[in-house]
């Protein structure tokens, strides 16, 4: 058997400022060593502190990369303590759970102290890594990890990718054997815990060693379990209240990577953002060429005059053809961008020259005087190159193509046909919930009924911003059918906006269906804001067309319609400008003046609906579009900014400053006449 790696995360403040503080590390590193039977390595070891984030982003980098570890270990933060929050933050991450390794565990403390079931610790399954969370106590560390140690090669193993059937064909007895357990009367945690890890843990998936009626938010999976009915779901979100920020910064690391594509230069470019520096095929100009109308001369040498009468020898006009080389004491006609005649050295402005003689029928030139005195070489000529040098970059990665053209004659001028670009996302807007209707159904609604007024708000923002959009319709609140809707989606899109069902009632089904049926994983479930609290954004592992293994986001939006249009303009679009390769992410931020008074909530940040205008004082005026009601989708009405609100317990007065994002156009006061 090769060798298992084994990555050992510290969750501890005060050892993330003084390391020399810890001492659960080498006492790990010596149970790999003396205990796992030459089995183990250890990879990789850090420090963290008790911060959500922190410990979900190195477990993240542990575990989804295409070298992942086998196992990862926690410890510290599973006690009761109010900073301890590791559970928590691993519970979210996990794909599947293993109630028997906790059982296990659980199992083989308490013989030693009752105490020992005061630590809440978490085991399971993300991607192809187990994860195990053991208490800070280095004494207790070490007994949690020897508990259950023989059999995490056997569950590594399988979590790899190993057949179960071949592993399992020569019978319970011989994994025992080959993992150095038994199986005896009385409790043995290594057997126990072995028999119910397989057998259980993909069915029932709470992550608690022990059922309870009610589930809380303490040591648990982050969904109830639809199919279990309301008595097992959450009385209170399980999900950690992250703040705005905190979710824009894990949009930002979880957002899928943009794909790169070739793209032909044409009108269809617009929009797109270069994926590779430019550099020019050709130079601008490709030839030597007049600036003006007038006549190509081949100066005399130093101190000569440029005056002087000179036959027309031939014309070059600003199109294609071979001209004649130019002889001293001869000139050409030229018309604005034509080339210069070989041995050519400047060109005389028409205005500085006068018809001396015509040809003999009167339609062409014969001879013209030049008036000018001190012309120089190179004067009225655009040299080779003079605008762009071949081999030049042009424009740069991540440029956008905008529609104002420049970028786009840029590249046609040097020739480019085709250039590598990020991939816009095709965006799927789905509405969920047995009570919603179209909104273009006739006749009465009947009791209960909700005409769906966000599918096409929402699809309209996302065409709006330029990314293609695509209607899935509406879903009704049975698991089986959500599932099925969101993976046939997702063979057509990259990315699935999704509004309703994400607060806490029976039939709001979008989170469990993400985690249980789709093995994806909730990045957030709560944002501390207002409108749009229960925002979701999800991850989902799909295979593509080519059968390649990819990451999809989905973002399950609150049914409230104002509370949908927020939380997209704040954390759907900066998602969709990073997988499109678009920075800045999100939407543009201002500094405006408020026109009247605003009362702050004492709980959450607000984003307040507001009409921002230019004053004639020349500052961004922001005033409230009225009632702000989650539900009142009149507070939208005009709307073209979002007033950055803070906590507080009072009110902001008339003339306070505050950040405001751009939804659209900044509105004058001379919009009004």
């Amino acid at each position: 058997m090769s060798i298992l790696k084994v990555a050992i995360l510290i969750v501890s403040t005060t050892a993330s400022k003084d390391p020399s503080a810890d001492l659960s590390a080498d006492i790990l590193k010596d149970v790999f060593e003396q205990g796992g039977g030459g089995k183990w390595e250890v990879a990789d070891t850090k420090i963290v502190g008790d911060e959500v984030l922190d410990i979900q982003r190195n477990i993240m980098n542990w575990a989804d990369g295409e070298d992942g570890v086998n196992l990862i270990i926690t410890t510290g933060g599973t006690g009761f303590a109010v900073h301890d929050i590791t559970p928590e933050a691993v519970t979210a991450l996990l794909h599947k759970y293993a109630p028997g390794l906790v059982h296990g565990i659980l199992t083989a403390s308490y013989a030693v102290t009752p105490f020992a079931l005061m630590s809440r610790p978490v085991a399971g399954v993300r991607n192809k890594t187990v994860i195990i969370t053991l208490p800070g106590s280095p004494k207790g560390s070490r007994e949690n990890l020897e508990s259950v140690l023989k059999l995490l090669p056997h569950a590594c193993i399988q979590a790899a990718g190993a057949d179960s059937r071949t592993l399992h064909s020569k019978g319970v007895k011989r994994l025992e054997k080959e993992a150095g357990v038994s199986s005896v009367s009385g409790y043995q945690p290594h057997s126990h815990s072995h028999g119910h890890s397989h057998g259980h843990s993909h069915g029932h998936g709470h992550g608690h060693p022990m059922p309870i009626r009610h589930t809380s938010s303490e040591g648990n999976p982050k969904s109830n379990d639809p199919s279990l009915g309301p008595t097992r779901r959450y009385r209170s979100s399980p999900y950690p209240m992250l703040s705005v920020d905190e979710a824009i910064k894990l949009i930002e690391v979880q957002t899928p990577p943009p794909q790169i594509v070739k793209a032909k230069v044409d009108g269809n470019l617009v929009g797109a953002v270069l994926a590779e520096d430019v550099t020019a095929c050709e130079a601008v100009p490709a030839y030597r060429a007049s600036i003006v109308d007038g006549y190509a001369v081949v100066l005399p040498e130093a101190g000569g005059s440029s005056k002087g009468v000179f036959p027309v020898a031939s014309i070059s006009h600003a199109t294609p053809g071979e001209t004649p080389p130019l002889e001293r004491g001869q000139i050409a006609r030229i018309t604005t961008g034509a080339p210069l005649p070989p041995g050519a050295t400047a060109v005389v402005r028409v205005e500085d020259t006068i018809l001396k003689t015509m040809t003999e029928d009167g339609r062409e030139e014969k001879e013209i005087e030049i008036l000018a005195d001190g012309v120089k070489p190179g004067e009225n000529v655009r040299e080779v190159g003079s605008d762009i040098k071949k081999g030049e970059i042009i424009l740069r990665k991540g440029e956008e193509i905008s529609a104002t053209g420049g970028e786009l004659g840029l590249l046609a001028s040097v020739g480019k046909t085709e250039v590598l670009v990020y991939r816009r996302p095709v965006v799927g807007v789905l509405s969920t919930g047995d009570e919603i209707v179209e909104h273009s159904r006739p006749g009465e609604l009947r009791l209960g009924e909700v005409r769906d007024c966000n599918r096409p708000t929402l699809l309209s923002a996302v065409r709006g911003h330029g990314f293609e959009a695509v209607d899935l319709g509406i879903a009704k609140d049975k698991p089986g059918d959500l599932e099925q809707t969101l993976r046939d989606a997702f063979r057509k899109v990259d990315v699935i906006i999704t509004s309703g069902g994400v607060s806490m009632g029976e039939l709001d089904l979008l989170k469990p269906t993400i985690e249980r049926y789709l093995g994806g994983t909730i990045h957030f479930g709560r944002v501390s804001m207002k409108p749009g609290k229960p925002i979701t954004f999800a991850t989902v592992p799909m295979k593509d067309n080519a059968g390649e293994r990819v990451s999809k986001a989905i973002f399950s939006l609150p049914g409230n319609p104002v509370s949908a249009v927020v939380t997209f303009q704040l954390f759907v679009l900066p998602s969709l400008h990073h997988v499109s390769g678009i920075s800045p992410a999100g939407l543009p931020k201002v500094l405006v003046t408020l026109d009247h008074e605003f009362r702050l909530d004492p709980q959450r940040s607000e984003y307040h609906r507001a009409i921002a205008t230019v004053g004639k004082d020349g500052l961004i005026h922001a005033s409230s579009t009225g009632a702000q009601r989650s539900s009142r989708v009149g507070s939208l009405k005009s709307a073209n900014a979002l007033l950055c609100l803070p906590t507080g317990e009072e009110s902001l007065p008339k003339g306070s400053n505050v950040e405001a994002l751009l939804m659209g156009r900044l509105k004058t006061e001379f919009d009004a006449l």
